[in-house]
């Protein structure tokens, strides 16, 4: 790839891959990035269109918002134009609301893939589905005017495209129990102080704080990347001694990958 090759632009979404660094980028500020099931599936076009030589993602919202969230026609009659409305499907048979759900999922799932590490720079809005979409990647770089918020429990509804599980990783499950329940804003100094946020910038130095970053993600070998990666995500999941046979087995494998040794 040559520098800044423009590989998908499309329904609200703009994918650009600079060498070994993509940055995907939420392009319609003047709706503040609001979500819709078009976008979802540009994001999901977005993460099967990645070049074999990218290592490093970075999600961005142009304007002054990262994503308010799901844009509410969603829940008009009429929905939006060529999609059944969200009330439409509730309406249908629960295999098709489910299989409609998963597929709405699979734009936010490809973002933890153990060959990438993706960093959301965000500022402003993350709201509801914004969220759940800056929760969706590896790391989260914030500006200090951020505001995330997970509204879908106040409008009677659950967080459901995949913002739970890395939610409950990252705070415990006492306050993010609390920031479903009251839906109430977390601004930048609790996320950083939470774990929500890895850095926070001020709002002008974002992208290059992200830029920065990818950098630093670039400087060790790839290999030893993806499997700390995956050491660390397999983690979670894992008890002490399992996580000890994970460590040597992914030793193993890079020293005999360093010594030429191929298996």
């Amino acid at each position: 790839m040559t520098s800044l090759d423009s590989v998908l632009d499309k329904d609200g979404v703009r994918l650009t891959v600079d060498d070994a660094v993509a940055t995907v980028t939420l392009a319609n500020p003047a709706k503040r990035n609001a979500q819709s099931p078009a976008l979802w599936r540009a994001l999901t076009e977005a993460g099967r269109a990645l070049p074999g030589n990218v290592r490093v993602v970075v999600l961005r919202g142009e304007g002054k918002s990262f994503s308010a969230g799901l844009d509410r026609q969603a829940f008009t009659p009429e929905g939006f134009d060529g999609e059944p409305s969200f009330l439409d499907m509730a309406r249908g048979p629960e295999t098709e609301l489910d299989a409609t759900i998963a597929e709405y999922q699979e734009a936010f799932t490809w973002w933890r893939r153990n060959d990438i590490v993706s960093i959301a720079a965000v500022q402003g809005h993350a709201i509801g589905a914004g969220f759940q979409l800056a929760l969706a990647c590896d790391l989260r770089i914030v500006a200090e005017d951020v505001q995330f918020a997970m509204r879908e429990t106040s409008l009677g509804l659950v967080p459901d495209l995949t913002g739970t599980h890395p939610l409950v990783n990252l705070v415990g499950y006492a306050r993010a129990l609390e920031i479903c329940a009251t839906g109430r804003f977390v601004h930048a100094a609790e996320a950083e102080r939470t774990g929500l946020a890895n850095l926070v910038v001020p709002a002008d130095e974002l992208d290059a704080a992200a830029r920065d970053l990818a950098g630093a993600l670039l400087a060790a070998p790839r290999d030893a990347v993806v499997e700390t990666k995956a050491l660390l995500s397999g983690a979670v999941s894992r008890g002490y001694e399992e996580q000890r046979v994970a460590e040597r087995a992914a030793q193993g494998r890079r020293l005999r990958d360093l010594a030429g040794i191929t298996d």
